[in-house]
């Protein structure tokens, strides 16, 4: 139900007060995502000091029912490059308050320079208002991302003992990554096998390696990551100089909406072929199943086939699609 049109005005950020109003807009528009007001907290904590980020919410009688935040992708860093979010609370739509955002963020980064703004968005119903309001807006899409999912209780984990038994005669172990804190170097083997599989992630950018210390606190330190169900492929014998024996991992974190999702699964080029990413991707199944089950969701992009592929054999099924928005800047006001 939309309300009467009432005032409403723009401002900062008051931290850590507006967290939890902050989480309600963010939880109401993007209903598949739900964010906590700790989550939030851990965003802006965790956040690069040295990239730039800028962030508003509108308040309307008291109420926070928008907010809005645009700056520097730590993932795909060029300095005018922005990446985007912003969300208006389904009952105070339709009053400009998204409008109102949307322009003052985009003068914000336009007078640093920006050429070019990017956010993402599905092709589900609660986001067919902010799919149009982009597109009114000159953005177009550039990219997509498949959502899959599956879970652990309809699929015959059994039916993969074979694929476990030939990896393990090849020499790899499946570890998990709480098994292996008693290894002094398991961090840094991490971040670099992390950066390693990153780049050959068809992801339609230039990627960025992020610091040690924020790679930690973003995946390892992250309270929704399940170390006991993310698992590493170490190779018996193998002392490569930055990695170690580490051939290959998987991560698995939670999210309050009631499902589990995949950060990373990926295996290093010289082990590829041999079944150790799905193998992988099954060792964290059963895990979940022991520890009581549950809804699985994974996201890969369009161009990454072998992955889309293995996860439909694991018996993955496509419930979304995800669209890479882009608008370029050309100077002229949009």
């Amino acid at each position: 139900m939309t309300v009467s049109a009432l005032p409403f005005v723009l401002r900062e950020v008051r931290a850590p007060e507006d967290f939890s109003a902050i989480a309600e807009v963010r939880t109401a528009s993007s209903p598949d995502w739900p964010v906590s007001a700790e989550q939030i907290e851990r965003e802006r904590a965790n956040r690069d000091p040295k990239l730039y980020f800028t962030e508003l919410v509108a308040e309307q009688q008291g109420r926070i029912v928008g907010v809005g935040g645009v700056g520097h992708d730590d993932f795909s860093f060029e300095e005018w490059r922005y990446w985007g979010r912003l969300g208006v609370h389904p009952d105070a739509r339709g009053q400009g308050i998204g409008g109102a955002l949307y322009t003052e963020l985009l003068r914000r980064v336009r007078e640093r320079g920006a050429r070019e703004a990017r956010t993402m968005l599905s092709d589900q119903p609660h986001d067919a208002p902010g799919r149009a309001f982009l597109e009114r807006r000159g953005f177009r899409v550039a990219w997509e991302r498949f959502e899959s999912s599956l879970h652990t209780a309809e699929v015959e984990l059994d039916a993969f003992d074979g694929l476990l038994d030939r990896v393990n005669a090849d020499g790899v172990r499946l570890i998990s990554i709480a098994d292996l804190a008693d290894d002094p170097q398991r961090d840094q083997r991490l971040y670099e096998l992390d950066w390693q599989l990153f780049q050959d992630v068809p992801m339609g950018s230039v990627l960025t390696k992020r610091p040690f210390e924020s790679w930690i606190k973003d995946e390892l330190q992250d309270p929704n990551m399940r170390l006991n169900l993310s698992f590493v492929a170490v190779r018996e014998g193998l002392d490569a100089p930055l990695t170690g024996p580490y051939v290959g991992y998987t991560s698995l974190g939670w999210n309050a909406g009631g499902f589990y999702y995949i950060g990373m699964t990926g295996v290093r080029r010289e082990d590829r072929g041999r079944g150790v990413a799905k193998a992988l991707k099954v060792a964290a199944m059963r895990a979940l199943q022991a520890s009581g089950g549950g809804l699985i969701r994974t996201f890969n992009d369009a161009p990454n086939r072998a992955m889309l592929g293995m996860n439909s054999q694991l018996g993955f099924r496509r419930t979304a699609t995800r669209y890479r928005y882009e608008l370029h800047l050309n100077g002229e006001p949009q």
